[in-house]
């Protein structure tokens, strides 16, 4: 069971652009939900909720993305890593 779990990290560990990518369309899906789900209920509790963690989706995005004020995004720190591991 083991060596399944350490697949899956090394899997994303090396697309770490597709788990960014994945965060923001399950971001986006959150916020469609949210709006069908407040328009059929007028509940506003678990839409609220949603609307919550489709922002903290994006602020995590925008963590990883956005430079800082070196010049340099921590994915990039990230994918120079991996390549250096894959040269070794």
């Amino acid at each position: 069971m083991t060596e399944i779990f350490e697949a899956i990290i090394e899997f994303f560990a090396t697309n770490v652009d597709l788990v960014l990518a994945l965060v923001m369309l399950a971001a986006f899906a959150l916020l469609i939900a949210a709006f069908a789900l407040w328009r059929r209920t007028k509940s506003l509790e678990k839409p609220t909720l949603m609307v919550v963690l489709a922002i903290v989706a994006f602020i995590n995005v925008l963590i990883w993305t956005v430079p800082t004020t070196s010049g340099g995004a921590p994915i990039d720190k990230v994918q120079q890593a991996r390549d250096e591991a894959g040269a070794q």
